[in-house]
């Protein structure tokens, strides 16, 4: 197989230790050098001293790498947005043409998956895009989430999407919203969207029981697990919409679209709101990062 696990993550894997799982875009396309690559150690730093091995996800000359070394951290964080995002369409090229490639939620959930890797914690998850009822633009990170066992931490799907809509795709795919701590779907930036999840779960363990339910019964598939931004960290909503509102004009009329389309308006965001968005993002990555290793260690004990 085209994969390579670091060493520690193969032996955590092999005693049933937990393990979660990082995405590689919000390395490359996420935020700029060298802010990325101090992001993207500190979160690894987080998940092990919350008891779990890290494994950043991405793609080397061609192989699908699960658990990234330090230097290739910072090559990606360098190489930046000359990197491609690679998606579930894009890694049989990738790997042919022995590339670099930054992993998208849909590819690092693929690649944690072969690897024996079941939870995975990013910012946001793709979904479907704002006047997708004429632009079909909807996120493969939903069709992999209705597929692909792998458990995924997030805030939420990111702000710049139609969450309604996500929410409808979500339950069509049969994939369990579970707010964690919470009734309502959080909206990255902010804590609440007015939008009800499936169930709210109460702790760790709460979660972890959840997911091996799922996993015993044999019911293929993701399971996503929302959590609110932390209070001190959240956007005033007005505010961020306002934002939002104003990059997905700027977008439409530069016609942008595809997978071009989440990088733009992110970075256009930070432009609007000085800065403050990228600093939420990376906070609610952070917390994320703690909660889904808690989650992992409980459902460890329970194997």
């Amino acid at each position: 197989m085209n994969l390579r696990v670091r060493e520690d993550v193969a032996e955590a894997l092999k005693q049933g230790k937990p393990v979660i799982a990082l995405e590689s875009t919000i390395i490359s396309h996420g935020m700029p050098y060298p802010k990325n690559v101090e992001t993207a150690n500190h979160v690894e730093q987080i998940i092990r001293d919350h008891g779990a091995i890290p494994a950043t996800v991405g793609l080397i000359d061609g192989v699908g790498v699960v658990g990234l070394t330090p230097e290739e951290i910072e090559e990606m964080g360098k190489r930046g947005m000359s990197i491609p995002k690679v998606s579930r369409r894009d890694l049989p090229v990738i790997m042919a043409e022995k590339s670099w490639g930054a992993t998208t939620v849909a590819t690092t959930m693929i690649l944690a998956a072969k690897a024996g890797v079941q939870f995975f914690v990013t910012g946001g998850i793709g979904g479907v895009h704002r006047g997708a009822s004429e632009t079909f633009d909807v996120s493969a990170d939903l069709e992999e989430l209705a597929r692909t066992n792998v458990t995924v931490i997030c805030a939420g799907a990111k702000a710049i999407l139609d969450l309604p809509k996500t929410l409808e795709v979500l339950e069509t795919k049969g994939v369990p919203v579970l707010g964690y701590q919470t009734k309502e779907l959080p909206a990255f930036y902010t804590r609440t969207s007015g939008l009800n999840v499936d169930y709210a779960i109460k702790d760790p363990k709460d979660a972890a029981e959840i997911v091996k339910a799922k996993r015993d019964f044999g019911l293929d598939g993701g399971i996503l697990i929302t959590n609110p931004i932390p209070e001190e960290y959240s956007m005033d909503p007005e505010m961020i919409n306002k934002a939002i509102d104003e990059a997905v004009k700027d977008m439409d009329e530069q016609g942008i679209h595809g997978k071009q389309c989440t990088p733009f308006l992110l970075a256009k965001i930070v432009e609007i709101t000085g800065g403050s968005s990228l600093d939420a993002n990376i906070h609610l990555v952070y917390n994320n990062a703690a909660v889904g290793s808690e989650i992992a260690k409980e459902y460890s004990k329970l194997k």
